[in-house]
């Protein structure tokens, strides 16, 4: 039963945000083919990574990857942003363009936390963010995230 629970809230959000892809493709407002959409959402979890850090979870040599990014940054959705630690490396940073293509994705998430809000006592809720957090941290440790979230959420 957990299981179904799990599934179903994974399977609306994705459902939700493959609504939000595809309204902004009717609407011809995208530019953003669906892969390339998949590559800035992984962009905006990793929380500016390196080309390297990006290819390196996406499981792309750095060709490939660098190709992907660099077409992103033609579209205006990323920026590549010099170390300055290490002059030959950049970190990959979301344009305030995409954020707000984002940012229409992501306030479904805030309105679900709302509602949440409303809904369950201050006690229930600890618990749960308690529980959401033991499941990143522990339960998925094959995907890193830094502490600080996703950059829309800066």
């Amino acid at each position: 039963m957990l299981d179904q629970a799990f599934q179903q809230v994974y399977t609306k959000f994705k459902l939700h945000f493959y609504q939000q892809v595809f309204s902004k493709f009717e609407n011809r407002e995208a530019t953003l083919t669906t892969v390339e959409s998949f590559c800035m959402e992984v962009i905006v979890a990793l929380d500016r990574p390196t080309i390297a850090e990006f290819s390196k979870l996406m499981n792309l040599s750095t060709p490939n990857a660098s190709y992907k990014i660099n077409n992103l940054v033609k579209k205006g959705y990323l920026e590549k942003v010099r170390s300055s630690a290490d002059k030959r490396e950049y970190y990959l940073v979301p344009t305030q363009r995409y954020l707000d293509y984002y940012n229409i994705s992501y306030a479904y998430l805030q309105e679900v936390v709302d509602r949440a809000k409303t809904r369950f006592s201050p006690a229930d809720l600890h618990k749960l963010e308690q529980m959401l957090r033991i499941v990143s941290d522990e339960l998925m440790p094959e995907i890193p995230l830094s502490a600080a979230g996703p950059a829309a959420e800066k």
